[in-house]
């Protein structure tokens, strides 16, 4: 069964970004719960920004657990990147997201690498990140095997990443790399720009997708664009999806609103 998530962020620095919930951990988490969402997505500045122990509380007395946990900090915040050109900000960033994937091992909730992927340059040829990238989702992807859960790895769009930009190119990454315990997020605002098909592109992807980012086509709540959910719904199903539809998107007109909107929508697709 596919189940509904909304994000909260408590990422000052990402001001503006596309997370639902902003700033109140346990009102957020309150408000999804209340509205009949099945989980939270978290993005926060790093492992050590919530006491873990009252995130249990939170998740127990509330009743909801957490879906995913976000690594972008460590690039927003930090500057680190998996391709970095410097072998210590590398490392840097590995230990990074270890941390986040220990983090999120506890509530059961695999970590997302996206923004932390980086980009070849000059400086890091393509061929060579992409090595960094293929050495990191090695190693992390044994991490989080630790705690039973997977990596997620999401190609971005052109704009963020020049790595892997749709999800066809990153099957290929990790049927040809032989990377265990890594699974795809799809990004319908990223599809959006890169694919030709959406629905295409997710039966493609198959089983390796672990995790979908429930957005339109500007990023607004789903049903705010121009986005066609029959066929990417269809797809769903016809893959047995079985993981998240999460509310990566701006609060617009508000959080609540956005909220309100995404479960909406997710309801006339999913039931």
């Amino acid at each position: 069964m596919i189940q509904s998530a909304v994000t909260i962020s408590l990422v000052t620095q990402a001001r503006g970004g596309p997370f639902v919930y902003w700033d109140d951990l346990a009102g957020s988490m309150q408000r999804a719960k209340d509205l009949g969402y099945d989980a939270v997505e978290l993005f926060f500045p790093g492992p050590d920004a919530v006491d873990r122990s009252e995130l249990r509380r939170l998740v127990d007395e509330i009743g909801i657990p957490v879906a995913a946990v976000g690594t972008g900090a460590g690039m927003v915040i930090h500057k680190l990147s998996l391709t970095a050109e410097d072998a210590a900000v590398r490392e840097r960033a590995r230990q990074f997201i270890r941390e986040m994937i220990d983090f999120g091992g506890e509530f059961g909730a695999p970590a997302i690498i996206g923004s932390m992927q980086g980009r070849y340059s000059e400086q890091v040829p393509q061929e060579l990140a992409l090595s960094y990238l293929v050495e990191a989702l090695h190693d992390l992807g044994r991490h989080a095997a630790r705690h039973a859960v997977p990596l997620l790895y999401e190609p971005l769009n052109r704009y963020e990443t020049n790595l892997c930009v749709t999800v066809a190119a990153g099957v290929k990454l990790l049927e040809s790399s032989g990377v265990a315990n890594v699974k795809l997020l799809a990004d319908l605002f990223h599809m959006n720009i890169e694919e030709q098909d959406l629905a295409a592109a997710l039966r493609e992807g198959g089983a390796h997708i672990g995790h979908v980012h429930f957005v339109d086509s500007n990023r607004r709540p789903a049903g705010c664009g121009h986005l066609d959910y029959a066929p990417i719904a269809q797809a769903l199903r016809e893959m047995n999806y079985q993981g998240y539809a999460s509310a990566e998107a701006f609060p617009w007109p508000d959080s609540d609103a956005a909220a309100r909107q995404t479960i909406e929508k997710f309801r006339e697709l999913f039931g």
